[in-house]
């Protein structure tokens, strides 16, 4: 595992119960004169597990989680641990599928597909360390809760890190308009999916690495789909196929 140097604060109420029953919270902060049922259990939780019970004004809450509706509560995290590619591919079931975020950059976007990944149960998602979204209190609501469950990995170089993934015998395809429909392709196997950035797509140097590109047929009259959903879509077909 590799850490973040920064402390998270994430706000609202699924997410930080999620992260106090995985046993992430240092401390609970608590909208004061603030009071219901849902609240009183995370209160109640927290006490239990010997975490410190804050309670302070709603707008240091706000600046705590980046302004975001943090119904109430806000929870502080340790430093995020980005989990290690190789450890993932040790422990991964037969035919892993991994998504590789190339220049995404919106933080829910992380979130969205972070969450699409865990329900989908792939084997883990893959960030570059520059120029791309880091795990912030918005990725961290965004994906209700997935991040105490599932691996993030933060990688270096894109290039490197597929040369070594296709010497595992994985394959690399990638998102784009002028692949073959995701429908027609074969995803079945040991799979690298490639998302490019919003608006911007797969970089160049990185198309260069896929295998082959695949895209997701459109027939209305808008021409692109956002990153999330379209990794959503990606991750489902790969999945339909093995089985």
């Amino acid at each position: 595992m590799r850490k973040t140097n920064d402390t998270l604060y994430i706000g609202g109420r699924n997410p930080v119960r999620e992260a106090l029953m995985a046993g992430q919270i240092e401390a609970l902060f608590v909208k004061m004169g603030e009071t219901d049922k849902k609240l009183n259990e995370l209160i109640r939780e927290a006490e239990k597990r010997d975490i410190p019970v804050i309670n302070i004004k709603e707008q240091l809450l706000f600046a705590l989680c980046d302004n975001i509706n943090h119904q109430g509560v806000v929870a502080q995290l340790p430093s995020y641990e980005y989990a290690s590619l190789e450890d993932i591919l040790d422990n991964a079931e037969p035919d892993p599928i991994l998504v590789l975020l190339d220049g995404v950059e919106d933080v829910r976007n992380l979130g969205a597909i972070v969450r699409t990944a865990e329900c989908a149960g792939i084997t883990a998602v893959l960030i570059p360390k520059h120029k791309s979204a880091k795990i912030t209190a918005a990725a961290i609501k965004t994906a209700a809760g997935a991040f105490s469950y599932f691996p993030v990995c933060q990688i270096g170089n894109i290039r490197q890190t597929l040369v070594n993934l296709k010497e595992k015998g994985f394959w690399v395809v990638g998102a784009d308009m002028d692949g073959d429909s995701i429908y027609e392709t074969d995803l079945k196997g040991p799979l690298v999916i490639v998302m490019g950035g919003e608006g911007k797509g797969i970089k160049p140097l990185t198309k260069k690495m896929c295998d082959f590109m695949a895209a997701i047929p459109m027939k209305g009259k808008v021409s692109s789909l956002n990153v999330s959903v379209a990794a959503a879509l990606f991750i489902y077909e790969a999945i339909r196929q093995r089985k």
